[in-house]
């Protein structure tokens, strides 16, 4: 049937609502999806996005249903929720009201943003010891983010509110889809290499899981970790975390938040810079009094008014000192002459030449003593010779025959004593003093005969 009156949109709208609410297929509703850009709001209702891999829906779950949940939803959860689908007039949009929710394991990105970020923690990327100080009065500040987006303008609005004189550097980058990784990846590398900006604030606006995924990428997650630049990181609101926010340097709720952190309060520095003055007027008038006040003091000393009296104890305290120094030297150099002697003592007493003097002495003593000895051994040996050579004279038996006495032998040589020993006949030899006498025996006479 041919339409000739227009409609209002409300009661087109009308219209669509009451398809949605009379079909039976969209009433009573089970479905299987991931959560995502899930919030809460002040009043308990429950907002959020039910997805798969090829579409989403906008979701609501009211106070009376979610104070039921026996969980916390949270961003890319798996789930499986029971509801209605309906029609918001006012907003011209379809919905699903659910009415009952059950948890079905976890979404695939939240999988891969868990392992990612049990393996960077695992290297250190997270840890404290790397993380740089974001200087407290910087000259310049960069930006990483989109150039259209909101975050950029609550970031310059801020910093230039609360610190005018510091310069703002902008690098524009992607910050949502598949060409994000590689764009602010670029961004951090040429702020780095430009070294213009002493902090780098990169981020975005909030948005859903996906929204924000490139800053959950590996590849941001290294440069921000190797930036020689210190990095405030300020991705989604508060409640949103991702990888670049535990890698960062420091990590802001919020991009107005990061702005906050990167520069200081211009009425707070001027305020701090006020108290130090009024500390140094304080300190320097202090110290300034306590010099007056010692000034007067050296003045009204009796040295002051008597100069010649301290010069008179220093010429005491000197000629102190210079008898001490006396005794001192004194002292050292009656110590040093007695080592002195006592060293050249036992010098001489170890010195060869006296001992080889000493020891010529005892040779010639020795020498003077075995000369004695001998002469008088000699001598005693010429007493015992002439009295033993005289003994031998009296003895012996050729000495009787210078008396006329003779020997008498046989032909043997052998002395004849007994007229036994010889017979007639047999020649014998007659030793006289001055010769001997052959003669030949005739007769033989004993003397019995």
């Amino acid at each position: 049937m041919e339409q000739r009156q227009p409609l209002t949109v409300k009661a087109l709208t009308k219209y669509i609502k009451l398809k949605f609410d009379y079909d039976k297929n969209l009433q009573h509703l089970l479905l299987k999806g991931e959560l995502s850009n899930v919030k809460r709001h002040s009043r308990g209702h429950l907002y959020f996005t039910l997805k798969d891999d090829e579409a989403q829906i906008n979701a609501v779950m009211f106070a009376s249903a979610a104070s039921h949940l026996e969980f916390v939803p949270t961003e890319g959860m798996q789930v499986i929720v029971k509801g209605h689908i309906t029609v918001y007039e006012a907003g011209g949009t379809y919905s699903l009201y659910v009415k009952e929710m059950t948890e079905d394991g976890i979404g695939n990105l939240y999988v891969a943003y868990t392992q990612l970020k049990e393996r960077l923690a695992t290297e250190g990327l997270f840890d404290a010891r790397f993380k740089q100080k974001i200087p407290d009065y910087p000259q310049a500040v960069g930006v990483i983010t989109s150039p259209t987006g909101a975050a950029i303008r609550d970031i310059i609005s801020t910093i230039k509110r609360r610190f005018p004189m510091v310069t703002i550097y902008v690098y524009p980058a992607l910050v949502q889809g598949e060409q994000a990784e590689a764009s602010i990846i670029s961004c951090i590398k040429q702020a780095n290499a430009m070294n213009l900006v002493d902090t780098l604030i990169v981020g975005r606006g909030g948005g859903s899981i996906e929204d924000l995924w490139a800053f959950n990428k590996e590849g941001v997650a290294r440069a921000i970790f190797e930036s020689k630049i210190p990095i405030i990181s300020a991705v989604g609101h508060e409640t949103d975390f991702t990888i670049a926010d535990f890698v960062a340097d420091h990590r802001a709720p919020t991009p107005t938040g990061a702005a906050e952190l990167a520069v200081p309060n211009l009425p707070d520095v001027l305020k701090h810079l006020n108290q130090l003055n009024a500390r140094l007027n304080h300190n320097f008038n202090l110290q300034f009094k306590q010099k007056k006040d010692y000034l007067t003091q050296l003045c009204n000393h009796y040295i002051m008014k008597n100069p010649a009296a301290l010069f008179e104890q220093r010429l005491m305290y000197v000629d102190q000192l210079s008898e001490k120094l006396n005794y001192v030297l004194q002292d050292q150099l009656t110590r040093n002459q007695t080592k002195w002697w006592t060293l050249h003592h036992r010098l001489l007493q170890l010195d060869p030449k006296a001992s080889v003097d000493q020891a010529k002495q005892s040779l010639l003593l020795q020498d003077q003593t075995l000369r004695q000895l001998m002469l008088q051994h000699l001598s005693q040996s010429k007493q015992d010779y002439t009295v033993l050579l005289t003994k031998l004279e009296l003895l012996n038996p050729l000495s009787i025959l210078k008396k006329g006495y003779t020997v008498l032998t046989n032909d043997k040589d052998e002395m004849v004593t007994t007229v036994q020993d010889i017979s007639v006949g047999q020649d014998l030899l007659i030793s006289l003093d001055d010769g001997r006498v052959r003669a030949s025996v005739k007769e033989i006479e004993t003397s019995e005969s």
